[in-house]
């Protein structure tokens, strides 16, 4: 007798990605050796680290990887990340290792967080955590970081990016493989063809304890108001299948966005000129959502925080090319300053 469907289905989910990282890992390895290794040794086999916080969805996906690893030569560990916002955090991160060492990961290590204020506290505790699982992947030489993001949070994100008005980009929501510094492909997120209730039947029915985060439920962040409240009234109003709906937007906006983002970095050198100025002239012959991208990725170069540039901000600098009347500089987060000079566009640090 096989496995639970739902046991099935996040082991099937895990296999697949870690096939991707070992094709990713061989390609590596097969690349001309610039040092004393001989052509005939076998590069080590790739570690694949979970982030596990304790939750259903990461429990479920470090059991799927204990399994599916060692069955392809992959070695497996995991990483837990305490970010002090509770009483007995570390209790429980301490908890978290012992589980997954139980479950046969190794290494498997805690890293306690400082959580900031920049952004609110959900954004300043994802960045803190990111930096800790990016810090954490560069100690143990881990080929990627396994993240148990789900269909069911990809809906909210495309939701919260809506409510933002950020533009195509953020309708797109998570990506399946993303990067974090110097590494391209570094988080991969398995489950995000599965809903949540899966996860929650593998760890179930394989009697994996589970710890339930009281901020997912508490009103006082948007994501978890978004989960209790704004989503069950739309499914409510518009019906059932609209996680699955909002889920292929994800992806349809990310083919589309990917595609108008490569289209502005090959134009970006056809606007600027021997000075490396942006040209307004040129800019203007520029479809909008090219332009946008190519301001957008100037303002972030001059040195304006990616995460608190929004699309009103660009939306400033853009009319200094569409709609200029003499106005004076914009102003952008991180100090940065746009105004028009001569038919150029100056975008830098006030």
């Amino acid at each position: 007798m096989g496995p639970h469907p739902a046991v099935a289905a996040i082991r099937l989910a895990v296999r697949r990605v870690l096939h991707d990282i070992l094709n990713d890992h061989h390609a590596f390895a097969d690349r001309p050796a610039s040092g004393e290794q001989s052509p005939h040794e076998r590069p080590p086999s790739p570690l694949v680290l979970v982030a596990c916080s304790g939750g259903a969805d990461s429990m479920a996906l470090a059991s799927a990887l204990a399994f599916e690893a060692p069955k392809l030569g992959i070695r497996a560990g995991g990483v837990t990340v305490d970010h002090g916002l509770q009483a007995g955090s570390d209790l429980r991160a301490e908890e978290v290792v012992l589980r997954l060492r139980e479950l046969g990961l190794d290494p498997v290590e805690s890293t306690a967080v400082t959580v900031g204020r920049e952004g609110g506290p959900e954004a300043a505790a994802r960045d803190a955590r990111y930096a800790a699982l990016d810090a954490a992947a560069e100690r143990q030489g881990a080929a990627a970081v396994l993240l148990g993001h789900t269909r069911d949070d990809q809906a909210e994100t495309v939701l919260l990016g809506l409510a933002r008005g950020s533009g195509i980009r953020s309708l797109s929501g998570m990506a399946a493989v993303s990067g974090g510094p110097g590494a391209a492909r570094r988080y991969r997120r398995p489950f995000l063809a599965l809903d949540r209730q899966t996860a929650r039947k593998a760890c179930m029915v394989q009697s994996l304890p589970v710890w339930d985060d009281p901020h997912n439920t508490d009103p006082a962040y948007t994501r978890s108001r978004l989960r209790h409240e704004g989503l069950p009234a739309l499914e409510k109003a518009l019906g059932k299948g609209v996680v699955e709906a909002l889920a292929r937007t994800a992806q349809l906006s990310r083919d589309d966005a990917d595609a108008l983002d490569t289209w502005a970095r090959q134009a970006e050198a056809s606007v600027r000129d021997a000075a490396g100025l942006l040209e307004c002239a040129k800019l203007y012959a520029l479809p909008p959502a090219v332009r946008r991208r190519i301001l957008r990725q100037a303002a972030i170069e001059a040195g304006a925080p990616a995460g608190s540039l929004f699309a009103r901000h660009i939306e400033e600098v853009d009319r200094l090319i569409t709609g200029w009347r003499g106005q004076g500089a914009i102003n952008l987060p991180g100090k940065v300053v746009a105004q028009r000079q001569g038919g150029r566009l100056v975008i830098r640090q006030g």
